[in-house]
């Protein structure tokens, strides 16, 4: 299991994805969830990926195997829309192939990996898109920015409170560190490191993701922050004015 999530704002792009991938408590490792297609100046796009950790590494060397030859590929298809229906069809393929045919599901082993994938190609706005394992797809609009894949329960109700389309980067980034530092608090199957990735619309800038390890000083003050402040909140809020003693009960 894994966590990401990825923001699709007036400002811009927001990415972030954390590192670990499990196959029981024996079996804990870090991969980078997050990967990168560029042409400067060009387009920029970036994947996130959750599930079956053979079949998102499948998809992302097909991807980039496919860029070094000729047809349509991530660097030179014409819009968002083609990226993401490209990108459906290779996991439908990779599924395909790794289950002999037999589905998501083989043998009771589960081949399904989602994915987000978002960025700007010149001469549209930048777009996101949220991958199935069947090849299908949804987009991000301005009712519903953001997208999340992996275990996204415990990092949501904080977005959803916080999160439009028109919040600033810096504040949908701390929005983002927040729900991470939520969702490993209560999942052991998401950890540090993290990846984050700023993008600002119409910039086309190289990217640089940014890397938050444990000791990173920001993040420490960030959820150092929020932890208390939670608590002095809840200790300020008011008792129920209908509880007594007598509803404790012997």
């Amino acid at each position: 299991m894994t966590y990401c999530v990825a923001m699709r704002l007036r400002a811009g792009l927001l990415f972030a994805s954390d590192s670990r991938t499990n196959a029981g408590v024996d079996h804990i490792a870090t991969f980078r969830k997050m990967n990168l297609f560029e042409v400067p100046g060009e387009r920029l796009i970036t994947l996130l990926n959750a599930g079956n950790l053979a079949t998102t590494q499948s998809v992302i060397s097909l991807l980039r195997q496919r860029t070094n030859g000729g047809g349509r590929h991530l660097l030179n298809l014409p819009s968002m829309y083609d990226v993401a229906e490209l990108v459906g069809r290779t996991v439908k393929e990779v599924v395909s192939r790794d289950s002999e045919g037999g589905g998501q599901l083989s043998q009771g082993v589960d081949f399904g990996a989602n994915f987000i994938i978002g960025g700007q190609i010149r001469g549209e706005a930048p777009r996101l898109f949220h991958i199935y394992p069947q090849g299908n797809f949804i987009e991000a609009t301005e009712d519903t920015p953001y997208l999340q894949i992996g275990e996204s329960k415990y990092g949501k109700p904080i977005i959803d409170r916080v999160v439009d389309f028109d919040t600033s980067l810096t504040e949908a980034t701390k929005c983002a560190l927040i729900s991470f530092d939520s969702t490993i608090r209560s999942n052991l199957s998401v950890g540090l490191p993290l990846d984050i990735l700023l993008y600002r619309t119409d910039s086309f800038a190289p990217a640089r993701p940014h890397r938050i390890t444990g000791d990173d000083p920001y993040f420490s003050r960030l959820r150092q922050g929020w932890g208390g402040g939670l608590k002095r909140v809840f200790e300020q809020l008011p008792d129920a004015d209908w509880f007594t003693a007598d509803h404790v009960g012997d």
